[in-house]
């Protein structure tokens, strides 16, 4: 399987946003990612992201058969938080043609577990996506050696 990571850029000539394709890395441990812990396996494989010092959060868009499409870094914040803005989630789905969302951040203390913006933010995405027409199908924590997912833990029917 090929995993693309992508960034967004402003073309100074057209002045419009551009999605440029940073790298592409062929990760051979999975045909496909079917679920959360290959997600988390994969990610902490190819970004450490368990280690991190501060708060990552990284956006996975998915087409119509599930298929990853796309990586994308949405923010890196200090130890405690990261700021997200649905606009810069949606408009690199949109622009990428994802159907499908995975949003994934680590803790650095090590403790998976959601905090109340962690839980608000996932509702105002989920809410977001189903104007749209983009499912959020999960929200992926990564702790020290652990994980939350909102979708196993049955926590994205709250939202």
């Amino acid at each position: 399987m090929r995993i693309t990571s992508y960034n967004v850029k402003i073309n100074r000539e057209t002045k419009r946003s551009e999605l440029i394709k940073e790298k592409a890395v062929n990760y051979s441990a999975y045909k496909k990612l079917q679920c959360a812990e290959h997600i988390v396996n994969a990610l902490n494989d190819l970004l450490d992201l368990q280690n991190m010092a501060e708060e990552y959060m990284y956006l996975l868009t998915l087409n119509t058969k599930g298929d990853i499409t796309g990586l994308f870094e949405i923010s890196h914040g200090t130890v405690s938080n990261c700021l997200v803005s649905p606009r810069e989630i949606f408009s690199r789905a949109l622009m990428i043609g994802a159907t499908g969302i995975i949003l994934v951040h680590n803790h650095p203390s090590g403790y998976p577990e959601p905090s109340s913006d962690d839980i608000a933010i996932t509702k105002c995405i989920k809410q977001a996506g189903k104007l749209i027409g983009i499912e959020l199908l999960d929200h992926i924590i990564i702790g020290d050696k652990c994980f939350i997912s909102f979708h196993r833990e049955k926590l994205l029917s709250n939202c």
